[in-house]
């Protein structure tokens, strides 16, 4: 037994954003665009820019979502949204700005204290919303979660509903051909995070574990190349693994490689791609002592090994960070309550969450 539900529109293709301009008559009147200081200096804000023009939609320019929104941001968002008039959201950018587009389009009609806002049980009440990513990685063009960074619990947390699926995701690599590297490398990372941690999940469906499976085979022999010079057919594909690594996370969930890797974004302000692939290669060797089968439907994607593909991730990361033994302990037991340890097939003790911990950082 099993559901599947994936409401969003996905047009794809060069220019599909002029092209495919139509797509946001059927939102709205007038557009709140969300996105960061630079995440749309890339073509992608002028593109919407006509698009919009062309059909006739009014626009208001919210640009100050930063990296991990904080609600103090998606505030600042809501208010304009209030104040110009606008009645849908178009995101431009990763995943911060799409993260940020999916709260503002959700309080904007379900106001709630801060305090309330991490407590769940959001309607399936929001704005319409149309995604264009500029990186590939988050996936959060196709699913219903909105990460934002939680003070009160000093992490990141993950409101969700199904009003928070976007209508319609516009995928053009050409907004990825002057990703810098280290940028094309972490997004990468946490778009091969998605689709193997999916089929780690003790939520994976048969829909699920198929669209993992395709997001591994097309992102992985990209992302072995992801330090060296990428075409923009290589971009592409990128992005395609990406939104199918997002449409199986959004039926699946994530598990605790995730759940782990808030505390280095949240305290050492380590990229959340990052932070996943710096944990990923001790989860793969947890699994293998564990004997869990389902990493073999990764390695069978991948065409390599559970030990090899660990190699190759850590040679993108480089230099790890330098963390102490007693901060690793107690990002550690910070992390043990997360609810994505439990949603793992490997289900990690606290014991071996700090194993992952101090073996990822040479411990």
């Amino acid at each position: 037994m099993f559901t599947y539900f994936m409401p969003t529109r996905i047009v794809s293709g060069r220019d599909c954003v002029k092209n495919g301009a139509d797509a946001l008559k059927e939102l709205g009147t007038h557009a709140l665009i969300v996105t960061g200081r630079s995440s749309a200096k890339n073509g992608a804000l002028q593109d919407v820019l006509e698009a919009l023009d062309l059909c006739g939609i009014g626009h208001t320019l919210f640009d100050r979502v930063m990296p991990n929104p904080t609600l103090g941001c998606i505030r600042e968002g809501v208010a304009l949204l209030v104040s110009c008039g606008a009645d849908f959201v178009v995101a431009i950018g990763g995943g911060s700005p799409m993260d940020a587009a999916k709260a503002i389009a959700t309080l904007a009609l379900q106001e709630r204290p801060d305090e309330e806002v991490f407590q769940g049980g959001f309607l399936p009440l929001a704005l319409p919303m149309a995604h264009i990513p500029t990186t590939a990685g988050t996936g959060s063009e196709v699913t219903q979660y909105s990460i934002i960074t939680n003070d009160f619990a000093k992490t990141k947390t993950s409101i969700s509903s199904p009003a928070m699926f976007p209508r319609v995701a516009f995928l053009d690599g050409k907004y990825m051909q002057d990703l810098p590297k280290n940028i094309t490398i972490n997004t990468a990372i946490d778009a091969f995070s998605h689709a193997a941690e999916s089929l780690l999940s003790r939520a994976s469906t048969p829909m699920s574990e198929m669209l993992a499976k395709e997001a591994l085979k097309t992102l992985y022999p990209v992302m072995k190349r992801a330090d060296g010079e990428l075409s923009l057919s290589d971009r592409d594909a990128l992005l395609y693994g990406s939104t199918l690594a997002g449409m199986a996370i959004a039926q699946s969930g994530t598990t605790a490689v995730h759940g782990l890797g808030y505390c280095l974004t949240y305290f050492r302000h380590i990229d959340h791609g990052r932070a996943n692939g710096l944990l990923l290669g001790e989860t793969f060797r947890l699994c293998e002592e564990k004997k869990i089968k389902e990493l073999q439907t990764v390695e069978e994607a991948c065409g390599e090994r559970a030990q090899e593909i660990a190699s190759v991730i850590d040679s993108l990361l480089g230099e790890r960070e330098q963390i102490g033994k007693e901060e690793l302990l107690d990002f550690a037991r910070r992390s043990a309550e997360n609810k994505n340890v439990k949603k793992s097939v490997y289900e990690p003790t606290a014991a071996e969450i700090e194993r992952i911990f101090l073996r990822s950082f040479g411990k």
